[in-house]
C-alpha cells in the first residue's frame, strides 16, 4: 500500500452520483516512490470531495494505464487539517468557507494561534475576539467545518462497519449528513435504498456488528430479499404465505421462527412494502406494476378505433409498389394496426410476423408521405435484446433500438430517463419479441409514452417468458379482453421446412422421428458420451464458413454436456493456446484473443446490450488488465471491473439466444439435463435456426421435452387485472 502526500490540482472524469473521480495530484510526500515527489500524477478511485490546491493524504496502488501511464488507484484518503499558522490562513480564504478573503483569515489567525481550528470547532465564540467579523461569518466558519469533519469521518466509520471505500461513498453521496443515523436507525434500510449494494453484504456486516438473528429489521430483510430473489429467478409476480415462508427460512440460512416470519410480515404489509390481496403477497412495486399495465391496455382498448376510409386502397397500393401479396390474417393484421390504439399480433415461426412488421411501417410512410428521417420522429421500433433490435432494423430499414435505449436507461441510477415525467413524443410504438418483455420493463415502457400513444405487441407467446418476473404477452392473450390476431397460415417454403415442422410438432407434444427426413432438419443419436464429439465434428465445417451465422444452443451451463464444457472443447478445437495470442484467465477460465463471446449486461453507455456476440480482439495482460471485443463494428474496451460482463460463446445458453436468429444451429439433448427438458425452451431453440438445425443425442430426451409442459408456470395476475378493469 502506497501512502503519498501532496496537493489535488484538477479532475479529469468525475461522476458526482458514485463519487468516482480521475484526476491529477502533485505529489510533496510518498513513503515508496520517492521518485515521484514534485511530480504531478493521475489518481483514480471514490471521494466524498476534493478541492483543487487542497492537501490530502492517499492510500493506495500504483497502476499503469495504457492512456495515462502510472496512475494511484485510491484505496483511502483523509484531509488532515493544516497546522502551521500559514497553512491556516490558505485553508480559511481557500473558497471552502464562503466570505472568508485572505485579510479576515490572517486576522483569525493572528488571534487565536496555531489552534485556530480546533478552537473554531469547540468555541466558536472566540471569534468574537476578531475586530469586524459578523455573526453569520462565525456560524459559517463554524458549521462548514464541522461538516466537512463530519464527511470523512462518516466515511471512515462505514470503513469500519466493513464497508468498502466505494461502497461508503455510494452511502454516504445518498444519504449526506443523514448517513449514521440511518445506519443506527435500521442498516438495512442501505439494501432497501441502494441497488449496487446487496443484501448479502449488509447482512452480514449487520451481523457482524451485533444485531440478532431475530430482529425485526433483519427478518424483514430477509423476506424482502427472499421475495426478490424469487421473483427475479422464477417469474413469479406473487407467492402464497406459506411459500413466501419456505423461501425465507432458506434465505435466511438457519431455522425462521413462524411467529417472526408472521411479525415481520405483518410489519411489512402495514409499511406497504408488500401488499395482501385475497391471500396473495406481493412486493409493492410488482403489484404497482401490473395494475399500472392494466389500466393502460384497458384504456387503449376501450378507447375509439381510428377510420379512414382509404385505409384498404392504400395497402392496395402498397401491394403493388413493393410486389407484395398479403394473405387474409396478414391484411386484417396490417390494416388492424391503424385501427386498434392496442393490438397483439402473435404466431409461430414461419407465419410472417416480421413481413407484418415492414408492411406496416411503409404503410405508415406512404400514407403521411415520410421521410426517414421523418418517420423515426414518429414511429419507435423496439426489441428486448441488441440483437433483435438489429434484425428489425435490417427487416425494415428503419432504425430500431433496444427498450432500454429508447427509455435511456441510466446505469448508475438503474432508472430511465424517459418516463411518466419526461414522456416521448413518438405516436406508433412497435415492440417485436415482445415475449421477453417482463412486468417491470413493460410499466416503465408505458410510463414513457403519451396516452394515446398507439401501441402493437408482437411475438410467439409459445416461447421462453422473459428472464424477469412476469409473462406480459402471454398473460395479455389469454385475457381476452384486448384486441388479439393469430397468424397460423404458414408461408409455403415454411411448409416445406423440416424445422417450422418441428418447431409445431414440439408445441403440440405429437414429435415424429420422421420430421427429420427433410433436408433442414438432423438428428443424429449417439450416448451422452459422445455428444461433445459430434458437436465438434459439425462445427468444423461451419467455423471455416463464417461462425457468425453458426451457433451451438445448450440447455444448461453445468455438466459433462454442459454450456461451459462445450465452451472449453470448442475453444480448445478452434482458438487453442498460442505463442502468438494473448490471452487473460478471468475467474479460472481462460480467455484468447479471436474468442467468440457473449454480453451478458445492458452497457448502453457503450451501445452493447444483454444478449449481443462479439469477438475478443485485443488482451491486454500487464498491471492494467483489459480486454477489447468487437460487436460487429462496434469495439468495447472492458477493463477489470467489466470481466464479469461477458462469458464464452461457441455454446451459450437457449435463454440468451432469444431474439436472435442463426442459419445453422446445433442442440445437444440429454437426460442428464433433467428439469432443463421443457417444451418452452427446447421450441425456443429449436425457432432460433434460419436454414439448418442438428439434433444430438437422445431422442427419448426430445420427447420427453415435448411432453414436459409444467416447469416454467409462473404466478401471475396481469390477466386477471385486465379483466376486472375492461
Amino acid at each position: 500500500m502506497e501512502e503519498l502526500k501532496g496537493v489535488f490540482k484538477r479532475t479529469i472524469f468525475s461522476n458526482s452520483d458514485t463519487g468516482y473521480l480521475v484526476g491529477l495530484f502533485r505529489v510533496r510526500e510518498a513513503d515508496k516512490h520517492p521518485e515521484f515527489v514534485q511530480k504531478t500524477i493521475t489518481i483514480v478511485g471514490y471521494f466524498h470531495e476534493l478541492l483543487e490546491e487542497e492537501v490530502y493524504l492517499l492510500r493506495g496502488e500504483f497502476v499503469e494505464h495504457e492512456r495515462y501511464g502510472y496512475q494511484l488507484r485510491v484505496d483511502s484518503y483523509e484531509k488532515p487539517l493544516p497546522e502551521e499558522k500559514d497553512s491556516i490562513v490558505e485553508f480559511l480564504s481557500s473558497g471552502l468557507f464562503k466570505g472568508i478573503g485572505a485579510k479576515t483569515a490572517q486576522k483569525i489567525v493572528d488571534v487565536l494561534g496555531k489552534d485556530t481550528l480546533t478552537i473554531i470547532l469547540e468555541h466558536p465564540d472566540n471569534l468574537l475576539l476578531i475586530p469586524s467579523i459578523t455573526q453569520k461569518q462565525i456560524h459559517v466558519l463554524h458549521q462548514k467545518l464541522v461538516d466537512y469533519q463530519a464527511s470523512y469521518q462518516t466515511v471512515l466509520k462505514l470503513n469500519e462497519l466493513g464497508f468498502s471505500t466505494k461502497d461508503s461513498m455510494l452511502i454516504y453521496n445518498h444519504y449526506k449528513d443523514k448517513t449514521m443515523q440511518i445506519v443506527e436507525e435500521n442498516l438495512y434500510q442501505i439494501y432497501y435504498d441502494i441497488d449496487k449494494i446487496s443484501f448479502l453484504k449488509v447482512d452480514g456486516i449487520a451481523l457482524k456488528s451485533g444485531i440478532s438473528a431475530t430482529d425485526l429489521r433483519r427478518v424483514e430483510a430477509v423476506i424482502i430479499y427472499a421475495f426478490q430473489e424469487v421473483c427475479n429467478t422464477l417469474g413469479h409476480s406473487y407467492l402464497q404465505k406459506e411459500e413466501l415462508y419456505q423461501y425465507a427460512q432458506r434465505a435466511n440460512r438457519k431455522l425462521l421462527e413462524f411467529s417472526s416470519f408472521s411479525d415481520a410480515l405483518t410489519s411489512l404489509i402495514e409499511k406497504c412494502q408488500i401488499v395482501v390481496e385475497e391471500e396473495r403477497y406481493y412486493l409493492h412495486a410488482m403489484y404497482e406494476a401490473e395494475e399500472y399495465i392494466a389500466k393502460r391496455i384497458c384504456y387503449l382498448t376501450r378507447k375509439e378505433d381510428s377510420v379512414s376510409k382509404y385505409l384498404e386502397r392504400d395497402l392496395g397500393k402498397l401491394e403493388n409498389v413493393y410486389d407484395i401479396f398479403y394473405n387474409e390474417e396478414q391484411r386484417q393484421a396490417i390494416l388492424a394496426s391503424y385501427q386498434k390504439n392496442f393490438l397483439v399480433i402473435t404466431g409461430g415461426p414461419g407465419t410472417g410476423k416480421t413481413t407484418i412488421i415492414k408492411g406496416i411501417v411503409n404503410l405508415y410512410k406512404e400514407m403521411y408521405h415520410l421521410r426517414a428521417e421523418d418517420l423515426e420522429k414518429k414511429i419507435a421500433l423496439l426489441a428486448p435484446t441488441g440483437r433483435a433490435s438489429k434484425r428489425l432494423t435490417e427487416s425494415t430499414m428503419v432504425r430500431a433500438s433496444t427498450i432500454h435505449r429508447f427509455l435511456k436507461w441510466n446505469k448508475d441510477h438503474n432508472s430511465f430517463q424517459v418516463n411518466e415525467r419526461n414522456k416521448s413524443d413518438v405516436e406508433f410504438v412497435i415492440v417485436d419479441e415482445a415475449s421477453m418483455v417482463d412486468v417491470y420493463l413493460m410499466e416503465s415502457l408505458l410510463r414513457g409514452l403519451k396516452t394515446d400513444t398507439k401501441i402493437i405487441l408482437v411475438g410467439d407467446a409459445n416461447q421462453l417468458p422473459s428472464v424477469g418476473p412476469g409473462q406480459v404477452l402471454k398473460d395479455i392473450i389469454e385475457s381476452q379482453v384486448t384486441n388479439v390476431i393469430t397468424l397460423s397460415k404458414l408461408y409455403r417454403q415454411s411448409m416445406e421446412s423440416g424445422i417450422v415442422s418441428l418447431a409445431y410438432a414440439i408445441n403440440r407434444d405429437q414429435v415424429d422421428i420422421g420430421v427429420f427426413e427433410q433436408k433442414d432438419a438432423f438428428f443424429i443419436p449417439c450416448p451422452s458420451r459422445g455428444i461433445k464429439e459430434h458437436i465438434l465434428e459439425i462445427s468444423k465445417d461451419y467455423f471455416e464458413e463464417d461462425d457468425s451465422s453458426f451457433q451451438v444452443l445448450v440447455p444448461m451451463y453445468r455438466g459433462m454436456n454442459g454450456i461451459d464444457e462445450i465452451n472449453y472443447s470448442m475453444q480448445n478445437l478452434f482458438n487453442p493456446s498460442s505463442a502468438k495470442t494473448n490471452e487473460i484467465v478471468i475467474n479460472g477460465v481462460t480467455f484468447r484473443e479471436k474468442d467468440k463471446v457473449i454480453q451478458l449486461t445492458n452497457m448502453p453507455d457503450d451501445n452493447v446490450f444483454n444478449g449481443d456476440i462479439g469477438m475478443i480482439t485485443h488482451v491486454r495482460n500487464g498491471t492494467k488488465k483489459e480486454v477489447t471485443i468487437d460487436f460487429d463494428g462496434n469495439v468495447v474496451v472492458y477493463t477489470s471491473s467489466d470481466f464479469s460482463n461477458f462469458k464464452h460463446a461457441y455454446a451459450i445458453s437457449i435463454h440468451k439466444s432469444q431474439g436472435s436468429e442463426f442459419d445453422t444451429v446445433v442442440i445437444p439433448l440429454s437426460k442428464e439435463y433433467g428439469k432443463m427438458l421443457y417444451r418452452k425452451l427446447i421450441y425456443t431453440g429449436v425457432t432460433r435456426a434460419k436454414k439448418r438445425l442438428y439434433l444430438i443425442g437422445d431422442v427419448d430426451a426430445l420427447f420427453m421435452a415435448a411432453h414436459n409442459n409444467e416447469v416454467d408456470i409462473r404466478h401471475t395476475t396481469l390477466a386477471f387485472r385486465l379483466n376486472a378493469k375492461i
